[in-house]
């Protein structure tokens, strides 16, 4: 893992991956094909990429039962306590709508609605994520939405994970299809003949799955354009080298386009750091992808002060956050762009990533500097209220009308002028 000396006023920032010409023009006919041709396009496209073909998109209740009957039963706790303690975090953040009140029985106000049907992409590949099924499911119920759609990629014998089955199935969640890639979200934004639109779509994928999330935006909505997993370590000179490296490593082995960053204020540490990061790449089973990601996203950088190694972080403005320093929690307090920050030296990011209840679907490339992690807010929908009294109105409606002539809008002007008069 290279060594660099942190330069004041350098972009920690890596290049956007967008993807090229060729991928979006792919994911433009899939979703062309699935809008026109339905069930049939799916199920192309999904021999053509995943390796089986499909006798039916849904998942069915016997091969949830076969998953959860021969499951781990610690593990099968373990899922459940972790989902404990997401929904218990996430119901923090649930509110109800306000009531301003004006003069004469007047008022605004704003309603929060769920949105009715969202669909919740989980995706597979390279690993199964049942973490990701509690993620994206628990702020949805939390804020009450009413379908919940599961899509996930199945293996080539057409079988989706265990662990995601188990996951929903502790969740409550049946409606479950084994479809990926770009064909899994048109399905969610067009709909075919098995699989009923929705309304919204979430949850991370490759870049297929974010040129296509991209693409049906606006057609539904979406929670973010999600890229390669990033970690920034801010550490000092009592960490320790070997927990730094395991960090590093724990995003790094997610892709090979994911990105590990520690800047340090010690010259040793980032010197044992790259030594560590080297030792224990050679006993990571994922040590292709890891060595890989290392290779062209993880630098060391050994900054002079902590304020500069802060200036910095929020400039990257990463993913994840780790703070491994004297006074963490006062650095922490220094950070204005990160999608979660994590404190002190027993707050691995992976403690976040499955059990402690906040989120792991968090901004990637830097957007953390005007986006927020996954949660409840983006599983409801605001509606603006107003009430006016006749007499509210009487007083109101010559200055409505003023503002509205100030803009050419005569049309507005005569609709606040014609009412209230003897009919």
């Amino acid at each position: 893992m290279k060594i660099v000396t942190l330069q004041q006023g350098v972009s920690l920032k890596r290049p956007l991956e967008q993807g090229n010409e060729q991928q979006l023009t792919t994911v433009r006919q899939v979703l062309a094909d699935v809008k026109a041709q339905g069930d049939v396009a799916v199920k192309r496209y999904t021999k053509q990429w995943d390796g089986f073909e499909l006798a039916s998109l849904q998942v069915t209740p016997a091969e949830i039962e076969a998953a959860v009957s021969a499951f781990d039963k610690q593990l099968y706790q373990d899922l459940v306590e972790a989902a404990e303690n997401i929904r218990a975090y996430h119901s923090y953040q649930q509110r109800d709508g306000y009531t301003m009140p004006l003069a004469d029985g007047s008022y605004l106000a704003q309603k929060i609605t769920p949105i009715d049907a969202v669909g919740l992409y989980v995706p597979g590949g390279t690993a199964a994520y049942p973490s990701s099924v509690l993620m994206n499911v628990i702020p949805a119920q939390v804020a009450g939405v009413k379908r919940i759609v599961i899509t996930s990629p199945a293996n080539k014998e057409g079988v989706v994970p265990a662990g995601v089955l188990v996951a929903a199935h502790i969740l409550g969640i049946t409606e479950m299809y084994k479809v990926g890639g770009a064909q899994a979200i048109a399905a969610l934004a067009y709909g075919t003949e098995t699989i009923a639109p929705v309304d919204k779509i979430t949850g991370p994928g490759n870049i297929f799955v974010a040129l296509a999330k991209r693409e049906v935006f606006g057609e539904v909505a979406i929670d973010m354009i999600a890229g390669p997993s990033e970690i920034a370590i801010i550490a000092d000179d009592t960490a320790y080298a070997d927990e730094v490296a395991a960090d590093l490593l724990s995003q790094a082995e997610h892709d090979t386009m994911a990105c590990a960053i520690l800047v340090t204020t010690s010259e040793a540490l980032a010197t044992a750091v790259a030594e560590q990061v080297e030792q224990q790449l050679q006993a990571l089973p994922r040590e292709a992808i890891a060595r890989k990601a290392i290779e062209n996203f993880g630098t060391i950088y050994v900054a002079k002060t902590m304020d500069e190694a802060v200036a910095a972080v929020n400039t990257l403005a990463p993913e994840h956050l780790e703070i491994m320093t004297k006074h963490a929690e006062v650095v922490a307090e220094q950070i204005s762009h990160a999608g979660g920050i994590f404190i002190g030296r027993y707050s691995s990011e992976p403690v976040g990533d499955y059990f402690a209840g906040t989120n792991h679907v968090l901004p990637t490339n830097s957007t953390a500097r005007f986006a927020s992690g996954l949660g409840v807010d983006d599983f409801v929908k605001k509606s603006s209220i107003v009430y006016y009294s006749e007499k509210t109105w009487a007083n109101n409606a010559p200055k409505i009308a003023r503002l509205a002539r100030l803009e050419g809008l005569e049309g507005h002007a005569r609709a606040v002028e014609s009412r209230g008069w003897e009919k």
